[in-house]
């Protein structure tokens, strides 16, 4: 949508201004700053609220993308595990995070793995991907974890997004793979998605841009597969999720997308504000 601005004379007295200009700058500013904020901006976070008074809170499982009976639920904790102390031994914010639980054989589908998406349907719609430039989480991963199905067994990130790479293409799903966690049976630091990991898209869009599971691309290369086919992908939606793969049980806290931080709370998510 178009902004549209009623500039007219100014006149000292008026406007303060006398015929400087510098309100007309002001309001250029201004226009350039909104824009600069908005891409990516999660809509809540723009708007405020829904009804002026109540937060709004549009995360949950998404439950056409969940498999089986998994669970994917706001709590406490976790704290540790035992012995373990400092910074590493409590969730990154506040006091709570998204817990997860998958297994791996316990459907009669193929695979007979579980999955489950916790994301958000609304505010992230039709935002640019070409705008996402931080994105990554906290985990806490557990040594069981590891067994279970290696060090990169590990929860991911992932946008259901409208390629726009041609006509007939209009669906995909961006997976973020994270590289192994630097630590086990306690929270990890932040893991930053644009520089560990690595991305794949899947149906037709994977093999247009060449970024597929067998195929893996940067971050950076991913990006570089739209806009060198001058493509303009929209997001649908943003989830963090697991499976079908390998049995995991853990948490994470902490999404970050550009400059907003997600925090799971027992009570909901919290948007936070970080530069």
């Amino acid at each position: 949508m178009k902004a549209r601005y009623a500039v007219g004379r100014s006149t000292a007295g008026r406007s303060g201004t006398g015929r400087s200009g510098t309100g007309r700058w002001s309001v250029l500013v201004g226009a350039l700053l909104v824009a600069l904020v908005s891409a990516f901006l999660p809509a809540s976070a723009a708007a405020g609220t829904d009804d002026g008074r109540t937060p709004v809170d549009h995360w949950g499982v998404i439950t056409r993308n969940t498999v089986g009976s998994p669970v994917a639920a706001l709590r406490n904790g976790p704290y540790g595990s035992f012995g373990v102390a400092g910074t590493s031994a409590r969730p990154p914010y506040g006091r709570g995070s998204l817990g997860i639980e998958v297994a791996d054989n316990s459907t009669t589908l193929s695979p007979p793995s579980e999955k489950v998406d916790f994301g958000n349907e609304v505010d992230f719609y039709g935002k640019s991907l070409l705008g996402l430039r931080r994105v990554g989480f906290h985990v806490f991963q557990t040594g069981e974890n590891v067994t279970y199905g290696g060090p990169t067994n590990m929860p991911n990130i992932r946008l259901e997004i409208d390629p726009n790479v041609n006509s007939a293409d209009d669906y995909s799903t961006l997976v973020w793979v994270p590289a192994a966690s630097p630590v086990t049976n306690a929270w990890s630091p932040f893991i930053d998605a644009t520089t560990t990991g690595y991305w794949y898209l899947t149906g037709a869009t994977g093999t247009t841009t060449g970024c597929t599971q067998a195929a893996r691309c940067t971050f950076a290369a991913l990006k570089a597969a739209f806009t060198t086919r001058n493509a303009r992908p929209t997001v649908l939606t943003v989830a963090v999720g697991k499976g079908r793969d390998f049995m995991w049980i853990g948490a994470v806290d902490g999404l970050r997308l550009n400059d907003y931080v997600y925090d799971f709370e027992p009570d909901g998510v919290k948007t936070l504000h970080k530069r």
